[in-house]
């Protein structure tokens, strides 16, 4: 297994690093524009390897002829918010680099699943699918995982138990209008709405809604890149390891939840042959409304990218 992971940011070295420690690929090739970052960072990681006790070997690369032959590409590239940014105010020159990077993979690697982890993440999910002449299944953005995993983690303060105890579901766009899914949400097996009131449920919603923001707010010169990267590798180890497990992964639909030509958020069969199936679960009209306008949404910052 060879995994190459675009952007030697936090976000991407953070992603390449867990891999390693995982031993989910034989090699890792990380690759940036800025000469001497990546391949600083993968000897870096590589002389970690003795203390780790990992044998996955590390090579850092301002080019593609190294990813050659991947069966798996993280894009993490692009630029990172900024205090009083949203994630659409990165479209356009996102949309030209994580085009671009995509095209470059797919060249070298053609038969390679794409992650996309790059914002706004249901957008550069589509370009990279586009740019990289890709099949669906083999594009998905990791989006509803970190969403999913943030709302995991905000219910798990709330109750004081344990994460591995809370299942989650956040659907729709990566943005101001995810839908997460307390109905579908449990601790223990216990449905959400029967542990906390309606109106403190609300709150930790919005909450979930302005995880990204709030980090870049106390970091004020990045964003968020351990639960991303986290979420990201969890796809990777799904598709490593076929494990065939149910994700909420941002994908282009063609007809689920009655949507279509968008890219949204929704629970996939995530396998060797990247997404499996779509799994359509049943939605209260409310919830389906609000999927909808955030599947709507994210059209039309599709139409704003000249392909």
């Amino acid at each position: 297994m060879k995994i190459t992971v675009i952007g030697a940011g936090n976000v991407g070295a953070t992603t390449a690093q867990r891999i390693a420690d995982k031993e989910l690929a034989e090699q890792v090739v990380l690759v940036d524009v800025v000469d001497g970052i990546p391949q600083g960072k993968g000897l870096d990681m590589w002389e970690s390897a003795p203390v780790e006790g990992t044998d996955t070997m590390m090579i850092g690369t301002s080019g593609y002829d190294e990813t050659a032959g991947s069966d798996i590409v993280v894009i993490t590239a692009g630029l990172a918010r900024k205090p009083g940014m949203s994630r659409d105010d990165l479209l356009a020159k996102n949309a030209d680099i994580v085009g671009s990077c995509a095209e470059a993979a797919a060249k070298k690697s053609p038969n390679a699943i794409f992650i996309v982890v790059s914002n706004p993440l249901d957008v550069m999910t589509y370009v990279t699918m586009k740019r990289a002449g890709l099949k669906r299944n083999r594009v998905l953005g990791m989006a509803g995982v970190l969403d999913s995993a943030r709302f995991r983690s905000f219910i798990a303060m709330e109750l004081n138990v344990s994460v591995e105890d809370v299942t989650a579901f956040v659907l729709g766009g990566h943005g101001d209008s995810m839908v997460p899914l307390p109905r579908y949400s449990t601790v223990a097996g216990i449905p959400l709405p029967e542990l906390i009131p309606a109106n403190r449920l609300a709150e930790i919603v919005k909450r979930t809604r302005d995880g990204g923001i709030e980090i870049v707010n106390f970091l004020k010169t990045g964003s968020a890149y351990y639960a991303p990267s986290a979420s990201a590798v969890q796809m990777v180890e799904a598709i490593v390891k076929n494990k065939r497990r149910i994700l909420p992964c941002a994908v282009w639909l063609d007809g689920e939840y009655g949507l279509k030509d968008t890219v949204a958020g929704v629970p996939v069969k995530l396998g060797k042959n990247g997404m499996e199936e779509i799994i359509q679960i049943k939605l209260q009209p409310e919830e389906a409304a609000a999927l909808k306008k955030s599947a709507e949404d994210v059209k039309e910052n599709l139409a704003k990218v000249k392909l």
